[in-house]
């Protein structure tokens, strides 16, 4: 029989808490989860602010369309910029990056916590 190792291939579980309250960051409201818990990490600080600029944007989307219904089709766009733009912070939470967002990047830079 062979000898058995007895490493284990799971991350520890720090590094799994940041990933996890890094894709939080990104699924609009549940961005206060990881504000309230991890806001002191530096990693889950820069995708939770561009959470909330995702977020933002679409809240402001839905105000919009809620307001102004004839203009349906650009909130539609708005959302799925919104939807995108979500996915791609999360796949760079994963991939343990910390890469600013097409358009809405720049802006997270003026949530100052």
């Amino acid at each position: 029989m062979p000898p058995q190792n007895n490493q284990s291939n799971a991350q520890p579980s720090g590094s799994s808490n940041k990933t996890l309250m890094g894709i939080l960051s990104y699924l609009g409201p549940l961005v206060i989860v990881p504000f309230l818990m991890s806001k002191d990490d530096s990693f889950v600080k820069f995708h939770i602010k561009q959470g909330l600029v995702v977020f933002c944007l679409s809240l402001v989307a839905w105000i919009f369309g809620s307001v102004m219904y004839s203009f349906y089709m650009v909130v539609n766009v708005i959302n799925l910029a919104t939807f995108v733009l979500s996915v791609m912070g999360i796949v760079h939470v994963v991939q343990k990056n910390e890469k600013e967002l097409p358009l809405v990047g720049g802006l997270a830079k003026y949530f100052t916590f």
